[in-house]
């Protein structure tokens, strides 16, 4: 019997898998020229296509070389009307990062000699748009601080002419020189008419806001476009930036609970709740506030309906005094300090706030694409990029099977443990099911290893490219023997007969699936 994939029926079956099927041709992958599956086939690199990916898989993954695309949207979009243009608020925003964006150009690809400036362009408009340059942003790059690429599209807008309800951002990328880089897609954004003034029912869940979501809060001064500022975190301080923002984790907070301590808790967010903001790109946090219920630049104190998109809110510390005093977070320019309120004097239970205090919130979402174009020796764009959201492991024992739940898979792609590639069966764009490796794979002193062995879970395109993941992928010994100390008794004549037990006690089904963050 033969390893499936095996190119070379007389071959010595490799350690790549523990998968065998029967030797006849039905059992055999079907693919195509191009190195890409059918559905429903199983499928490996020729042996020597599989040493050249290899070695540079292994290159990839000590040098990280890799490159990030991260786009960064709000989850809603207020649409304009006539000749209003309602910018999206916060601007979508595009960040690159890794160090792969400044890595030379291969060769074939040189910059010209003295050119300088951004190595890449952007260009953000809608799906479905023409594309036109009235619906067509360019990015700018600048480099930040952190040594990554940001752009900002602060002009784009959806007119009463979309009749859509949700639509995405588009971003295209291309290198310099008019190498079309790839096309990336944003998340689902909401279209909304405006912000809802009535009551929220936990019913209407797109609108309302849930612990553990992230948001952004941006102040508006006098109702002024040109004053907008959003909450930001720079050089490890919370700040108010004309230009930048910054996606915060919104918790439902417990006064019982240490600093940064969140227990799980799957509820939408009140007003009047304690909560904390983390933000998700630092982790730096804001102490624990009670968000209150804006009206008329009053925090209203006995309001406790559910908090929705786009709404003014307050954020009150707490320990106070009684009734409507108490400092809220509050802008000053750049700097984010606290405001000392006073109370109604007209109304118990309001307290009066200044333009500063008053924030808008919002929620957000984001999206990863990674990749590595240092194997690949192609012209052509690196999208769809994959992501993985899920794994799904199965089986044990000679067999074990792990399918991959995401988005954007197709026929092209292998799932890589380490350096070592596994036998992949594309299903649909989002399922590839794969054979777990056999753990010999990678290494000879394997028997006698007492500690697990993790490895990275990556992708890799036919041509080479390389897609990493947040994903590894973890083999945990339950009992292995280990060489005795010099002058100890040889091992017994049936040793081989107790490492075989060993090594189908180390594969059969104690295998652990674990996120890296």
């Amino acid at each position: 019997m033969d390893p499936v994939g095996a190119a070379d029926p007389s071959a010595p079956p490799g350690p790549l898998t523990h998968l065998n099927l029967p030797d006849n041709s039905e059992a055999r992958p079907q693919s195509g020229a191009d190195g890409r599956s059918h559905p429903g086939s199983w499928t490996r690199s020729s042996p020597e296509h599989a040493t050249v990916l290899r070695e540079g898989v292994r290159q990839c993954l000590q040098q990280q070389c890799q490159q990030t695309v991260w786009i960064l949207h709000a989850k809603v979009a207020q649409k304009s009307y006539g000749n209003e243009k309602r910018f999206f608020c916060p601007p979508p925003c595009v960040y690159l990062a890794g160090p792969g964006w400044r890595v030379k150009p291969v060769q074939g690809q040189a910059h010209q000699a003295g050119e300088t400036g951004p190595t890449v362009c952007g260009y953000m408009g809608l799906d479905g748009a023409s594309g036109s340059a009235a619906e067509t942003q360019k990015l700018n790059f600048e480099e930040q601080p952190d040594s990554r690429e940001f752009g900002c599209a602060k002009t784009l807008f959806i007119s009463d002419a979309d009749k859509r309800k949700h639509f995405r951002l588009v971003l295209r990328l291309v290198l310099r020189g008019g190498r079309e880089l790839g096309t990336f897609h944003s998340r689902l954004i909401k279209v909304i008419s405006k912000p809802s003034q009535k009551k929220q029912s936990l019913k209407n869940t797109d609108l309302c806001i849930s612990s553990g979501s992230k948001v952004s809060l941006f102040n508006r001064l006098r109702s002024q476009t040109v004053s907008t500022r959003y909450l930001s975190v720079e050089d490890g301080a919370f700040v108010a930036s004309a230009r930048q923002w910054a996606a915060f984790t919104l918790h439902l907070a417990d006064e019982h609970c240490s600093q940064g301590d969140f227990p799980p808790r799957e509820s939408y967010v009140r007003y009047g709740s304690l909560v904390q903001l983390v933000c998700t790109v630092t982790g730096i946090t804001l102490p624990p506030m009670i968000i209150r219920k804006v009206a008329k630049q009053c925090a209203l104190l006995d309001v406790d309906e559910p908090i929705s998109q786009l709404h003014k809110c307050a954020f009150q510390f707490p320990g106070g005094p009684p009734g409507g005093g108490g400092s809220y977070l509050c802008l000053a320019t750049e700097k984010v300090v606290q405001f000392q309120a006073s109370p109604c004097p007209k109304e118990a239970n309001r307290a009066l706030l200044n333009d500063s205090s008053c924030w808008t919130i919002i929620g957000t979402e984001s999206v990863e694409f990674s990749f590595s174009a240092s194997l690949a020796c192609t012209r052509e764009p690196v999208t769809p990029v994959p992501l993985i959201s899920t794994l799904e492991l199965s089986g044990g024992g000679d067999v074990a099977t792990l399918e991959l739940h995401g988005e954007n898979f197709h026929a092209g792609l292998k799932v890589w443990f380490g350096n070592v590639e596994a036998e992949t069966m594309y299903r649909s764009p989002r399922s590839l099911v794969c054979v777990v490796p056999d753990v010999a794979a990678f290494g000879s002193d394997w028997r006698w290893l007492r500690t697990p062995i993790t490895v990275p879970v990556s992708l890799v395109r036919a041509d080479g490219l390389f897609y990493p993941s947040a994903f590894s992928f973890t083999y945990s010994p339950e009992y292995s023997a280990r060489p005795g100390p010099p002058g100890a008794p040889e091992p017994a004549a049936d040793a081989d007969a107790l490492l075989e037990s060993i090594h189908h006690e180390f594969t059969r089904t104690n295998f652990h699936l674990f996120i890296q963050t």
